[in-house]
């Protein structure tokens, strides 16, 4: 992959002649579509480097840049809702982290997985599990941790710490990306990922000026938690970018479902079956649980089809909206006051959005191919692979 020159751009598509390939999707008869460059910056004069940032500004926005940067918005808002949901349990004397995460793997277990049986078959599923299960189960096994992990800083650390801490979620995320598929990071995305950050920062000072945060009941053990799950997030972002760049939505999702039903069950078998019996089980639990499991199912189906469209990592500095989304909906439901940064944090995070993408473009990303395995025979030849883009 190749950053852009400031050479004539070539034509933006280019039909490539490939012999017929019956595991290939729809979409995938490949047309090859040449990453667009950047119109280059004009320094001659004042009135020429005026015009150009003004066309670099306006190649932007393409129809994949805005639909990444409202899916980006979109699993902000997921993990708000998340956020708010919990919050609302555990004031109801329902706290069960890990059997709370079950109902989302199963969700998407019994969502994905019969599609992809639809697709592939009996015997073509089973031939997937057996030889590519093993990656997935490694997938499903350190995201079920990390999300473990996440929670339980939240009970030792402070508010603030965890909110830092898990923004190293980002550059784990880009080592692996870097490691996967070798991808040449223009200085912009850098700088655009600082700028992020500084959002995070100015986030972060909002919070403890409006005394949001709480005392640690052992900060050491929850700021490595934190950082242990951050970690795992990082990885499992990245590995699953990967996967979904090579291999049908329905395919990594569905075995990230099902592995990830049975690793939490074990889990939550085994840490949290008494505190299944104490817990208050009754219609407003329920409704929450329901609504914290269609949140987190928006969240896993959106997140792999921003991948496609941008990169993991740009879902990554996506999320650090979050917390403006988590004030609003504090106004209303726990009586937060509005601080004036907040609103200015969360311009900064968007500005930096736009410049992660200011010379390079979101195809530049990574290689998008996904098909079937070479030894499954699919069933629906036509179909188009969800996130195809």
């Amino acid at each position: 992959m190749s950053m852009p020159t400031l050479e004539a751009a070539p034509p933006p598509y280019e039909r490539a002649v490939a012999p017929a390939d019956d595991k290939k999707d729809f979409l995938d008869e490949q047309i090859n579509v040449v990453a667009p460059t950047r119109p280059p910056i004009d320094y001659s004069s004042v009135g020429a480097f005026s015009s150009s940032m003004w066309r670099r500004f306006a190649s932007l926005w393409t129809r994949r840049f805005i639909l990444s940067l409202l899916a980006g918005q979109v699993v902000s808002l997921c993990i708000t809702c998340t956020n708010v949901t919990t919050t609302e349990l555990v004031s109801r004397n329902w706290s069960l982290p890990t059997t709370q995460t079950w109902f989302l793997y199963f969700s998407l277990f019994i969502t994905y997985t019969p599609y992809t049986i639809y697709q592939y078959g009996f015997k073509g599923w089973g031939k997937m599990i057996m030889r590519d299960g093993w990656k997935y189960f490694i997938l499903a096994a350190c995201d079920v941790e990390g999300n473990f992990l996440v929670v339980k800083a939240y009970e030792y650390t402070t508010l603030l710490s965890c909110m830092l801490l898990d923004a190293w979620a980002i550059p784990v995320c880009l080592f692996f990306c870097w490691l996967y598929m070798r991808p040449k990071y223009h200085w912009t995305q850098i700088v655009g990922i600082a700028v992020c950050v500084g959002g995070l920062g100015m986030l972060v000072a909002s919070d403890e000026m409006t005394d949001k945060d709480w005392p640690a009941m052992s900060r050491a053990k929850g700021d490595v938690f934190m950082l242990v799950g951050a970690t795992l997030y990082g990885f499992t972002n990245a590995t699953e970018e990967f996967f979904v760049r090579r291999s049908p939505l329905y395919e990594v999702v569905g075995q990230l479902g099902m592995w990830g039903t049975l690793i939490n069950g074990i889990q939550a078998a085994g840490l949290e079956h008494h505190d299944m019996t104490l817990a208050s089980w009754n219609g407003t639990t329920i409704g929450l649980l329901v609504a914290y499991t269609a949140a987190m199912f928006i969240l896993y189906t959106v997140a792999p089809i921003l991948y496609r469209m941008a990169s993991s990592a740009y879902y990554n500095i996506s999320l650090l909206t979050s917390d403006f989304y988590g004030l609003l909906f504090g106004l209303f439901l726990f009586h937060y006051r509005v601080y004036w940064l907040y609103f200015v944090a969360f311009a900064v995070v968007i500005l930096g959005l736009i410049i992660y993408f200011w010379s390079a473009t979101p195809e530049e990303q990574g290689k998008l191919d996904p098909h079937s395995p070479e030894y499954v025979q699919r069933r629906h030849e036509s179909d188009r692979i969800a996130g195809q883009v």
